[in-house]
């Protein structure tokens, strides 16, 4: 009797621990899979970085005297491109970037000749399609994200999550004046 009991405890423990290792393992692949769909946001943000001198030097030859525009979308990559604190504040000022670069390309209906400009139509493009591109990745990080906080949350997985260190993650969401809406400065003629 006393060997069936302690086949059993054993039985008991080694269950308890293979589904540790597996709640656990299942936790990780969920928190790596948010981590890399950041990497892809980081890829077209920086592709967005990247445009933003040319566009502004374009724009500069045609509507220099557009001083305040031109600065306020310099300032804005350089706080987009500054390490901020938490996936909050980088998505904060990667949405004050888009609004800057909103105001820049709106410019092009102000200047005909800026907007008749082949360098300033290919950036445009290149602009819109980098747009495309981190909005996709957006919903990818948001799927991801909501199911890791889902999964953390979860009973019997909180268990696991609470003792090893899983946190909760933030969403890479729009800014409330941009949510529904398409920027006019990236809807351009074909």
């Amino acid at each position: 009797m006393a060997s069936i009991l302690a086949i059993a405890v054993v039985v008991g423990i080694g269950l308890l621990a293979v589904w540790l290792v597996i709640v656990y393992n299942r936790l990780v692949r969920m928190r790596n899979q948010v981590d890399a769909s950041w990497s892809q946001i980081d890829v077209q943000l920086r592709r967005r970085h990247d445009l933003v001198p040319n566009l502004v030097e374009t724009v500069k030859g045609y509507a220099s005297h557009e001083r305040a525009t031109l600065e306020a979308v310099v300032a804005a990559r350089g706080a987009a491109m500054a390490r901020h604190d938490g996936d909050a504040g980088r998505a904060d000022a990667e949405n004050a970037l888009g609004r800057a670069l909103g105001r820049l390309i709106a410019l092009g209906e102000a200047y005909p000749q800026l907007r008749a400009n082949e360098n300033f139509a290919m950036l445009q493009r290149e602009l819109a399609t980098t747009e495309d591109k981190i909005a996709y990745a957006r919903q990818f990080v948001t799927y991801a994200v909501q199911q890791y906080n889902t999964a953390i949350q979860s009973f019997p997985a909180v268990l696991v999550a609470g003792r090893f260190g899983f946190q909760e993650r933030e969403l890479f969401a729009a800014a409330d004046a941009e949510r529904g809406t398409v920027p006019v400065a990236f809807q351009f003629d074909a």
